[in-house]
């Protein structure tokens, strides 16, 4: 049996409508996958997220990791070349197996969710990162919007 394994942006929703969605799907623990997680936005820096989350009963863990780190990031501001992004993070991502393993582990565990801020999934390390898990467990990686839930078939020969 696949285990569903969600992804989440939060741009555009208010905590609210966000821990609404989590509910909504049977979300139990948010895997925050962001490198730094600070927000502007309320109720999205690492603490008051954590303390939202375990107020209404769900579970938050950090993986600081699995971010996009600094360089590639500032390399995409600089360009907006996405293959390069792409290049970039999955070279950084496949020199992680341990916090890949980790999250994993997690996931297995738990029905979990990767969180990041952009709501575009296609356009977010995020997806990168559900499909290197699903490569290696059985998750059945879905993508949440704030009204949608789109399903990916993830390549698994490519483990």
């Amino acid at each position: 049996m696949s285990i569903l394994l969600y992804t989440l942006g939060y741009e555009g929703l208010s905590f609210e409508v966000f821990l609404a969605r989590l509910k909504t799907v049977g979300v139990e623990t948010v895997i925050d996958v962001r490198a730094n997680p600070l927000s502007r936005k309320r109720g999205f820096s690492k603490h008051s997220l954590a303390a939202g989350l375990e107020g209404a009963g769900l579970a938050y863990k950090h993986t600081p990791a699995m971010g996009c780190p600094k360089n590639v990031r500032d390399q995409y501001k600089r360009d907006q070349d996405w293959a390069v992004y792409t290049q970039g993070y999955l070279a950084y991502l496949a020199s992680q197996p341990a916090s890949l393993s980790e999250l994993i582990t997690i996931a297995e565990s738990s029905s979990s969710c990767l969180i990041c801020f952009e709501a575009d999934f296609t356009r977010c390390h995020r997806m990168y990162v559900a499909r290197a898990a699903a490569r290696y467990a059985a998750f059945q990686v879905r993508h949440l919007t704030a009204e949608t839930e789109i399903a990916e078939e993830v390549d698994r020969s490519a483990a």
